[in-house]
């Protein structure tokens, strides 16, 4: 397009970052969308049950209906809650999300090396996952605070003390990537993970498969990003049969709707950083898609492989809600504190004597 060659460096820029802020949240929002309608298929199947089928063929439109029905509902506010932060805590829940979204790279380019599909390619990518990943408790507990109830209260408290537990052991088990790959950039990190394992060329050089620390590191951050985004068996925050609801019991219409696609879009993120960190990324070896694409095609190729491992994680992540039985929360802080923490402390250990050792030989 000759109008977008005559724009200037800046311009091109900022255009091309738009357009990917502009897909990338409407692929997010699909996703959020149709991962619902999976997980009420998969639980229907689970439960011998049929699931959503009478909105469009197959229940499909069933996402748009249920949107419909959030913004129709009334929008009540009880008289006993503390309204600023009431109204505040469902946008905080969404906006950590949102905001890990820009330095997760999605493809790789699209035919132009000086346009990487990935919105802001840090250098310090992993860095900032950490801690915007920290912000999402605060929502949670807001709105267990400003609920100004019994149930909420103690789902907030929960919320806190999982949350931080578990944030430890899942930055601890990035940090055996960190030391393998040598770079806190998402994208190198991918490009660390092309091609055949050496000692075993019929598996993907992918960093889960490199060495038995690199398979725990993904074990642990596997589970603990459960924990994080209080999915089954770690829901305790929001317990129906204990806290009939936890946090959002006081919430309605679309401040519900908000905190409901929030812990989707967490989930949903939480997968594709796995994606990156563990399962190569946008990469596949073979028909040397694991190669940066020269062409349009090979580049809408690879966001095609990155959202199908990100799909099955997804995936798995729904199975083990409907599969598994919640924790006691003794139990949740005894695996974190006593279980996760010592054994990623020991993986990092492990991981830097066999770097150490491999560097020597």
């Amino acid at each position: 397009m000759n109008w977008i060659q005559q724009l200037g460096a800046t311009q091109q820029f900022v255009l091309f970052s738009t357009v990917k802020i502009v897909l990338a949240f409407a692929v997010l929002m699909f996703m959020v969308s149709y991962a619902v309608w999976v997980e009420r298929k998969v639980s229907a199947a689970i439960q011998g049950r049929i699931g959503p089928n009478r909105a469009g063929p197959f229940g499909l439109l069933q996402p748009l209906a249920d949107a419909v029905k959030a913004f129709l509902k009334e929008d009540f506010t009880p008289g006993h809650v503390r309204k600023v932060y009431f109204w505040l805590a469902p946008a905080i829940v969404m906006i950590p999300a949102i905001l890990t979204l820009a330095v997760i790279p999605f493809g790789s380019t699209l035919g132009n090396p000086d346009n990487p599909m990935v919105v802001a390619d840090l250098n310090v990518g992993v860095l900032y996952i950490l801690g915007i990943v920290s912000l999402s408790v605060y929502g949670v507990v807001l709105a267990g605070y400003a609920a100004n109830s019994k149930y909420p209260f103690l789902g907030g408290i929960r919320a806190t003390a999982q949350m931080i537990s578990y944030e430890i052991a899942m930055g601890l088990s990035v940090v055996p990537v960190v030391l393998v790959a040598s770079d806190l950039n998402l994208s190198r990190i991918i490009a660390h993970q092309g091609g055949w394992l050496s000692w075993l060329p019929v598996l993907p050089n992918w960093h889960i498969f490199q060495s038995p620390m690199l398979f725990l590191s993904a074990c642990i951050f596997l589970v603990a990003s459960f924990a994080e985004t209080n999915r089954l068996p770690f829901d305790l925050p929001e317990a129906e049969q204990e806290l009939a609801g936890g946090y959002n019991v006081e919430y309605s219409s679309m401040k519900f709707a908000m905190f409901f696609m929030g812990e989707y879009a967490a989930l949903i993120l939480v997968s594709a950083l796995m994606v990156v960190l563990f399962l190569g990324g946008w990469t596949l070896p073979v028909f040397g898609l694991d190669q940066p694409a020269g062409s349009l095609p090979g580049g809408i190729l690879h966001v095609g492989i990155f959202l199908a491992k990100t799909g099955v994680l997804v995936f798995l992540a729904i199975w083990v809600r409907w599969m598994w039985p919640r924790f006691r929360y003794d139990q949740l802080m005894d695996l974190g504190w006593r279980r996760f923490l010592p054994l990623a402390l020991a993986n990092i250990v492990l991981t830097a004597g066999w770097l150490w050792w491999r560097a020597g030989a």
